[in-house]
């Protein structure tokens, strides 16, 4: 699953790739300090963008919340979250639609890499790790994408602290991620961005491994 990611991508190009597909971002919270950064992990605060309070709004919360308290998995932070079988939707008093304060809901996460960790071969202690992008554009190195979540609001975050949070959602692997692991956090294509925000598209729909040939593949350690 994946554990860690990479932004390296600036504020100002974010919101000019969401201009481009017809979405204008609000910061509610004022401008975020999005530093670059190649290691986004579990707990990290990392961007979001959701609909809130009747805009699409960019805000900065922790990635993962705490597991329920018993059950497999228990008290483990949930940074991935299966889709398979599952409606998502935003909370009745949020979303673009109803306006209002939202509690939770679908979220997009803007990033330019992901990795994933294989084992290395004998004598090789330390696992593989992968970096997957999509090819750069323009004479950028990297290219931005969305990844699916869902946010919580009041979200159990550990020793007694709420907060809101954020998971990414998991699929099938597409071929290009098959031979690393055996599910893929889910890519939004970039048409489909608002949909998925507005939630008024069955998740069902919007949610598909990527084709082959999507992601770029590079071996970092």
């Amino acid at each position: 699953m994946c554990n860690e990611a990479a932004r390296r991508t600036a504020l100002g190009l974010i919101r000019e790739d969401f201009n481009q597909v017809g979405i204008e971002l609000t910061f509610p919270e004022g401008l975020p300090n999005l530093a670059a950064t190649d290691s986004i992990r579990i707990t990290d605060p990392a961007a979001i963008v959701r609909c809130h309070a009747g805009a699409h709004g960019l805000v900065q919360r922790r990635w993962s919340w705490a597991g329920a308290a018993s059950g497999k998995g228990a008290g483990k932070p949930v940074y991935n979250y299966r889709s398979e079988g599952r409606a998502f939707g935003n909370t009745a008093s949020g979303g673009r639609a109803a306006g209002g304060g939202a509690t939770g809901g679908r979220c997009l996460i803007p990033l330019d890499g992901f990795y994933e960790f294989t084992a290395a071969a004998p004598p090789a202690k330390r696992k593989d790790k992968w970096l997957f992008t999509l090819p750069g554009v323009a004479g950028a190195e990297r290219a931005l994408f969305c990844v699916a979540g869902l946010w919580r609001g009041g979200a159990d975050l550990g020793k007694g602290v709420t907060g809101e949070a954020f998971t990414m959602l998991t699929c099938e692997p597409g071929p290009d991620i098959a031979p690393y692991h055996s599910r893929q956090v889910v890519i939004m294509p970039r048409e489909r961005w608002a949909d998925w925000l507005d939630g008024v598209v069955p998740a069902a729909e919007l949610i598909a491994p990527t084709p082959a040939g999507t992601l770029r593949v590079l071996r970092v350690l």
